[in-house]
């Protein structure tokens, strides 16, 4: 991983092109010269395989947050993750010696901290204290629609009215689905999920825009560093006795959202927004809870019914669909 990462790190410090520059996003490489189509129709797939690794990473999120937050503070699991992830992304910055973010990048990164950082896995890990991961499913299910609105408005894409609809069938059968497994009524923790859903979208927008200049890798590694000072005081604080007493079950929960949801799976995940677009990448986002039901049924031997499969299928065409919009 981090002899990868230096490889990057090298075309990085040296490539990286200014802030803002008319060749920033896949589809304005497609107005600079029409010669780029191939290459830009290669970038589209790649990255829609970066973002289908990324969300393979955060599918088991929301189930492995829910088991630790069982014996554990919700603080600790919302913070303590991302200190664990600051170590690691310190240790593949320094490893690959690379250059301290510019001014203009900085404020950028600290957007990203809020965001994926410190917002959404402490609005959720509070919320799910109170609801079940199943009801977190269906307002969860709105973050694909989310992105593509923020990366609209931040990034500037502007995405076909087929992707549009195609977007909002796609949320509406996610929700849906996720309603008819049992996810419940309106409850107050919703309110919490909302925040999650708001912060999570705006750190995927500016993270994808910024990895298009830095490297996806080196966003998440630099906005995890950025932010552990302000993170380590509370994380100490929230340590009581319900660690000790803590099934080790609970610990390799957590340990899967430190390493996996918190640092591995941003690598991907922001390479993907950066080659294929914010809005299109980010509804790749709707085949999280399919992802989740698939790895229960492979690692649990639970049972996958026709109503997940259908649903399923629907979400792939209306993917399908948003990509080539």
């Amino acid at each position: 991983m981090v002899a990868i990462a230096a490889n990057a790190g090298k075309v990085a410090r040296f490539t990286r092109p200014p802030m803002d520059s008319p060749t920033s996003s896949p589809t304005a490489s497609v107005a600079v010269s029409g010669r780029d189509t191939a290459h830009v129709a290669a970038q589209r797939r790649a990255g829609f395989l970066y973002g289908l690794i990324g969300v393979a990473a955060f599918s088991l999120t929301l189930p492995a947050t829910r088991v630790a937050v069982a014996t554990m503070d919700p603080m600790f699991v919302a913070l303590g993750r991302a200190v664990v992830a600051a170590v690691l992304a310190a240790i593949v910055l320094i490893a690959t010696r690379s250059a301290w973010p510019r001014r203009d990048e900085l404020a950028r990164l600290a957007a990203v901290a809020a965001g994926v950082v410190i917002g959404f896995p402490l609005f959720s890990a509070y919320a799910l204290q109170h609801v079940p991961a199943a009801h977190g499913a269906v307002v969860i299910g709105l973050l694909p629609l989310a992105t593509a609105l923020t990366g609209a408005w931040l990034a500037h894409e502007r995405p076909s009215k087929r992707f549009w609809v195609s977007a909002v069938l796609g949320s509406a059968v996610v929700v849906g689905f996720a309603l008819w497994q049992g996810g419940g009524a309106p409850q107050p923790a919703d309110a919490l999920l909302v925040l999650a859903v708001i912060a999570a979208a705006i750190g995927y927008a500016v993270g994808g825009k910024l990895a298009r200049h830095m490297g996806g890798w080196q966003v998440i590694c630099w906005a995890l560093v950025l932010s552990a000072p302000f993170l380590a005081l509370p994380t100490y604080l929230s340590v009581d006795a319900r660690l000790l007493t803590a099934p080790p079950a609970a610990w390799v929960a957590f340990a899967y959202v430190s390493v996996v949801s918190m640092f591995l799976g941003f690598f991907a995940w922001y390479r993907g927004l950066a080659l294929g677009g914010i809005a299109i990448v980010g509804q790749v986002q709707l085949l999280q809870p399919f992802m989740t039901i698939f790895a229960s049924a492979l690692l649990l031997s639970e049972h996958i019914d026709a109503a997940t499969l259908i649903a399923a299928a629907l979400v792939i065409v209306s993917i399908a669909i948003t990509r080539k919009s």
